[in-house]
């Protein structure tokens, strides 16, 4: 991970920080500009090195097809209205998604401490917004979100114990910034409010996105062995 970053990097760290700060200043309508352009220039950038590569790979088609997921999930839950929902089952696509390519070249789940561990840790979360849960669509939307995102994140480490490499556990640490963000709104949204959410929800959903996509990589194939 000491490698240099491309200027693509930069650019979706100043985005994210401009979407970040236009969270909390006036006018409003600023951060409805600023919100989607993150996510909408790591798409473009994804697909133009897919297209410069001459050959558009399974994964990249699953990490495009996360990324405008996500970008999905960006508009519904920053439009007026209660959107909650689409934003929800917008995001649940994007791990779903996620989850695919985190399996590209390594098993399934591959480390069950790491599946008991998250699967544990999203009961758990489940349990504790129970309370402000008194929809039963909601309270079904809810569970199976928080399922899909601790396979995600079970995924991903399992991936980084197999392949071992810093690009890896960059990955898996941005899946489990991505379950800290998502928690994040849980708890503010049905448990109680928390100061200055709009900023730690997209911080840390900025910095988990910007890990996946910098890092994120196609696994190489083994290089095949002859005898003598």
């Amino acid at each position: 991970m000491t490698e240099r970053h491309p200027a693509w990097v930069w650019l979706l760290i100043l985005l994210a920080a401009l979407s970040i700060a236009t969270s909390v200043s006036e006018p409003p309508a600023l951060h409805l500009v600023f919100k989607p352009l993150p996510m909408l220039v790591a798409i473009v950038v994804i697909a133009v090195r897919a297209y410069l590569a001459r050959a558009v790979a399974r994964f990249d088609i699953y990490l495009l097809a996360a990324l405008v997921a996500s970008l999905a999930g960006d508009v519904f839950l920053m439009l007026p209205g209660n959107y909650f929902i689409p934003g929800l089952a917008s995001f649940l696509v994007a791990h779903l998604f996620y989850i695919a390519l985190f399996r590209q070249g390594v098993p399934w789940f591959p480390s069950w401490r790491a599946l008991v561990l998250t699967l544990g840790l999203g009961g758990a979360m489940y349990a504790w917004v129970w309370g402000g849960l008194s929809d039963p669509v909601l309270r079904l939307a809810v569970a199976a979100y928080v399922s899909v995102i601790a396979l995600m994140v079970a995924q991903a480490i399992g991936r980084a114990l197999v392949l071992r490499d810093a690009s890896a556990a960059a990955v898996a640490l941005g899946a489990c910034v991505f379950m800290l963000s998502d928690s994040l709104i849980a708890i503010n949204r049905f448990v109680q409010p928390l100061p200055l959410v709009s900023v730690w929800v997209l911080l840390t959903y900025y910095t988990a996105q910007i890990l996946i996509v910098r890092y994120a990589r196609p696994v190489a194939p083994p290089v095949p062995t002859t005898l003598a």
